[in-house]
């Protein structure tokens, strides 16, 4: 009787957990407008004027040539540097169409409507 017992109890459970998942799946897939066709990169950057291109430029050369084709954009946000970091990832946003630049503040927004970012 108690392996009775200890079994419904596993079962409901088991039920349970699949219907958390179930509503997770459902709930992402409603409520945002995140796509399935890449991945996007966000990179956050406070006062890095030293290696903030060299770490993009790198980035950039791996999803222009191919080797990571997945990579749909890279949204990267200031911290409210106070060096040349702001600059310089305005102009690299400008340079290329795979940087998309945002502040702390815009970047839920940005993220919240990347079905837009093309």
């Amino acid at each position: 009787m108690l392996n009775y017992i200890l079994n419904g109890i596993l079962w409901v459970l088991a039920l349970y957990g699949l219907f958390e998942i179930i509503k997770t799946i459902i709930y992402t897939y409603t409520y945002t407008n995140l796509k399935a066709d890449g991945i996007y990169v966000i990179v956050a950057a406070k006062n890095q004027e030293k290696k903030i291109e060299g770490f993009l430029r790198s980035l950039l050369f791996r999803i222009i040539y191919g080797k990571e084709e997945n990579i749909k954009d890279v949204i990267v946000v200031d911290l409210n540097s106070t060096d040349e970091t702001k600059s310089i990832l305005e102009k690299l946003s400008t340079d290329y169409n795979e940087i998309k630049m945002s502040n702390w503040r815009e970047c839920k927004e940005l993220i919240d409507s990347i079905d837009d970012v093309k």
